[in-house]
């Protein structure tokens, strides 16, 4: 299933990079290169946890975006208007980010028989 997620979020990157645009810091140089590198990453990460000689390193991989993307997600909750919409919401997306970290770092962890 997080393959699946990976997958579809990373495309939703080329369907749809105007809705990431906002959750970017101000900061952040070359969004739609950004927008764009992360979106293809997520699909080939997406892609590799249903490979079965490279799954393992996959969910590593998997580890270390949601970790590189834990401060984006930080920086929008402070933010007076959350690019998300509420606070609740930004509060909920952090959450699910840890949950992601936590499930692919069992899955790369952990022998699934």
């Amino acid at each position: 299933m997080l393959g699946i997620f990976l997958t579809l979020a990373g495309a939703n990157h080329f369907l749809q990079p105007d809705f990431y645009f906002p959750i970017l810091p101000a900061f952040t140089p070359f969004k739609p290169f950004v927008i764009a590198a992360s979106g293809w990453i997520e699909v080939i990460l997406g892609i590799g946890l249903f490979v079965p000689r490279v799954w393992r390193k996959a969910a590593w991989g998997v580890v270390g975006l949601f970790i590189v993307f834990l401060p984006i997600h930080i920086i929008d909750l402070f933010r007076e208007n959350p690019a998300v919409g509420t606070h609740q919401a930004a509060f909920i997306r952090l959450v699910v980010q840890g949950v992601f970290i936590a499930w692919a770092w069992f899955l790369a962890r952990y022998q699934l028989n």
